[in-house]
């Protein structure tokens, strides 16, 4: 999958018409008036987890119209759901959809939609290194089982061999449903769920879903490189993790009704880590089909991590907000794979390219804006010539036209919105992608030239030489708008030119084995599953820790300064805000021993969202119990969470957070506050003494502020011991 569709906006993408064929019986249907609808209901009588799907099916086909229940009448059924939610996904009509929602059993009914994709050296430039730090501290994820549902996999490429892995854990109760795949120690389950074939072996068709995969939790593998670049030893952020395999997407995206069937299954099988690059546009948790999902993976103890979204840089346009999952930014890393552009006038610019086949002397240099062509497509009179065209599609696409209309070479010109971010997608003809400043000055140029000339120059991949880690300009924002109180994304991570594995062959690659074959993407995407397999790594040293703590552990051990030792910026290079980096950039190294952590159960989730003002019927939806809210309530700051967000117009606040001792049995902390002036900041008390492990300890903040004369401020407390600093950002906005 090319790079420009991984950076597509989230945006709900509405089924039509699902076909289906009707049944051999007298009825004449016309199949193009169904739709696909998730059936939300409340469980029968004397409900079990171990009530079979036959009869639980039975039961689910008496809020049909009863003609529908004979049978001679097609089959309507896609899924049966009983564990992420309750309920089931069915093809049938409008008028059906309104008498099932007559049925007072039934909570919501949701028309299926489809959602989009989100789409080597990142463990080195993360500090994960094979024979010390945190790799050797914690056995790089071995015995640790990261579902992840994506596209499927290349069930044959290297990255997913064996060497060196141990057997699965005896709590594993899931397999290869297909014959057609071969499981083996590394990847011990898969399975398909693309409308209900589940006997479909979950293939990649995409490429998506075997990038993310081994991003996560791929094996080492020697030389691996894109065309030569970036070349070293590839490997995922837990390398002796197990991977399962739901297929929940195809290359079209995302289906909505197949995505909890596939986390049903991963609940089922035991896995501990659920990674999903994908994701829709903000909403209530209640009408969010992953949020309330991902409610029923938490509480069975299952860490989920989730795309933020490529729809930035524009403000509160996140995906995936809910608290009990972290959500995950996108960042650049230090390395480069340098294609440089040498203007007539001796101007030089670093530009990125993974495909480096050759060098380009100088050539005459198109612009076709101004000669009034179509953009890029079509073009005529570039035979021999460089052409520089407007980032504003694929660059695959771009590419392939500007070859085909015989141009030797290709200037990718950044557009406003990706500032100082470089891409190097692999093309098929010498190219180089120049950033938003540089194509301003290199238009200026061609505008001002009589006889505009360049040249391509590769030369190769550096490492450390670039400002990093920087918030890539597609990374969604917050804030949430599902839940303001609550600072998202939670976490940034690599994002950008990440390399990792791929079923095809890319481009010109020259490399015959298919099977070691890899590919360079940016999105959120790439970004998710690097924080999959570091949860990974927590979870396998930690084994009892809940999905709240290992967020935490992440969220409170992150740095927020670059390579430089300055302030993370963002894609202009201004000092990118709480609403960029979350908590900052993922430390995986601090997060394996944290100190402290801020746990959350069941309970206090739910008192949560009674503090939004939910229904008891819409938190039922979410939390499958009625009457949810006849405890406590909470506001969304007094949620146990590791920051803090409130609005300006608030004026106040006043919470109080617990944390929970996970270092030294005998340690003391003692706090350090960074807020702005005008902001009056105090935590009581100063000093946190333990004596053991697991001890707890509460704590106020209190922050008061000028209403009329504050509206933004940002800052953070940390609690500092001898060995642990345990940071919180604070957002007022």
């Amino acid at each position: 999958m090319d790079m420009q569709t991984l950076l597509l906006s989230f945006l709900f993408v509405s089924i039509l018409h699902v076909h289906t064929t009707s049944s051999t019986g007298t009825e004449n249907f016309d199949a193009s008036r169904l739709h696909t609808y998730i059936v939300r209901v409340r469980p029968p009588p004397n409900f079990s987890v171990d009530m079979s799907n036959i009869k639980l099916e039975k039961w689910y086909r008496s809020f049909l119209p009863p003609r529908m229940t004979s049978s001679n009448t097609r089959q309507a059924f896609i899924y049966t759901y009983k564990t992420t939610i309750f309920g089931f996904a069915v093809n049938i009509t409008e008028a059906e959809k309104d008498y099932v929602m007559k049925n007072n059993s039934v909570l919501k009914v949701y028309k299926d939609s489809l959602l989009p994709l989100l789409t080597t050296h990142t463990p080195d430039f993360l500090g994960l290194r094979l024979r010390e730090g945190s790799w050797k501290k914690t056995g790089m994820g071995e015995g640790v089982i990261i579902g992840v549902l994506d596209t499927g996999i290349d069930f044959t490429h290297t990255s997913f061999d064996d060497d060196g892995m141990q057997e699965p854990p005896t709590k594993w109760r899931g397999s290869c449903k297909s014959s057609l795949m071969k499981c083996n120690k590394k990847l011990i389950g898969g399975s398909s769920f693309i409308r209900g074939q589940k006997s479909a072996p979950p293939t990649d068709d995409s490429g998506h879903g075997t990038h993310t995969a081994s991003t996560a939790a791929g094996g080492f593998v020697d030389g691996a490189s894109v065309f030569g670049n970036g070349n070293g030893t590839a490997a995922g952020m837990a390398p002796r993790a197990h991977l399962a395999i739901y297929k929940v997407c195809s290359d079209k995206g995302c289906r909505v009704s197949d995505i909890p069937a596939g986390m049903e299954a991963a609940i089922a099988d035991g896995v501990d880590i659920m990674s999903m690059s994908l994701g829709g546009p903000a909403k209530p948790f209640y009408n969010d089909i992953i949020a309330t999902a991902s409610f029923s993976a938490m509480r069975k103890g299952i860490f989920v991590s989730l795309a933020a979204g490529n729809s930035g840089p524009s403000s509160s346009t996140l995906s995936n907000e809910a608290p009990w999952v972290l959500t995950v930014g996108a960042s650049t890393i230090d390395r480069q794979m340098e294609a440089l552009v040498k203007l007539g006038d001796g101007d030089l610019f670093v530009g990125e390219s993974a495909y480096q086949p050759h060098n380009l002397d100088p050539l005459e240099l198109v612009y076709p804006q101004t000669s009034g062509q179509n953009y890029c497509f079509f073009l005529k009179d570039v035979a021999g010539k460089i052409v520089a065209c407007e980032h504003t599609t694929s660059s695959d696409i771009i590419g392939r036209f500007v070859k085909d209309a015989g141009a030797s070479g290709l200037i990718l010109l950044g557009q406003e919105d990706s500032g100082h971010i470089t891409f190097a997608d692999p093309n098929v003809l010498p190219v180089s992608y120049v950033d938003f400043p540089d194509a301003t000055v290199i238009r200026q140029y061609i505008n001002s030239s009589n006889s505009p000339t360049a040249s391509i120059i590769f030369n190769g991949t550096s490492l450390g030489k670039t400002q990093a880690p920087v918030v890539a300009f597609f990374s969604s924002r917050g804030p949430s708008t599902a839940s303001p109180g609550i600072l998202k994304p939670d976490i940034i991570g690599p994002g950008v030119n990440v390399i990792a594995a791929w079923p095809f062959m890319e481009g010109q690659d020259a490399n015959n084995d298919k099977h070691r074959t890899f590919n360079c993407l940016s999105g959120t995407s790439m970004s998710t599953p690097h924080l999959s397999g570091i949860a990974a790594l927590i979870k396998g040293t930690h084994p009892d820790w809940s999905s709240a703590a290992i967020k935490s552990a992440i969220m409170t051990t992150a740095y927020v300064v670059d390579n430089q030792k300055k302030a993370i910026l963002d894609e202009r290079y201004n000092i990118a805000g709480h609403f960029a980096v979350g908590a900052g950039h993922v430390s995986p190294s601090e997060a394996i021993d944290p100190g402290l952590i801020y746990d959350i159960d069941e309970a206090q989730y739910i008192s949560y969202l009674c503090g939004l003002g939910y229904t008891d019927v819409q938190i039922e939806i979410i939390a499958n119990q009625k009457d949810a809210c006849k405890g406590s309530k909470i506001t969304e700051a007094e949620l146990n969470y590791p920051s803090v967000a409130v609005r300006a117009s608030a004026g106040k606040l006043v919470v109080n957070r617990t944390v929970t001792n996970v270092g030294e049995a005998n340690s003391s902390y003692t706090v350090e506050i960074d807020m702005p002036r005008e902001v009056k900041t105090s935590v009581s008390p100063t000093k946190l003494e333990f004596t053991k492990m697991k001890e707890k300890k509460t704590f106020s903040l209190s922050l008061i502020w000028d209403i009329s004369k504050t509206n933004h401020a940002e800052g953070s407390f940390k609690w500092v011991s001898e060995k642990h600093v345990v940071r919180s950002p604070i957002a007022i906005f």
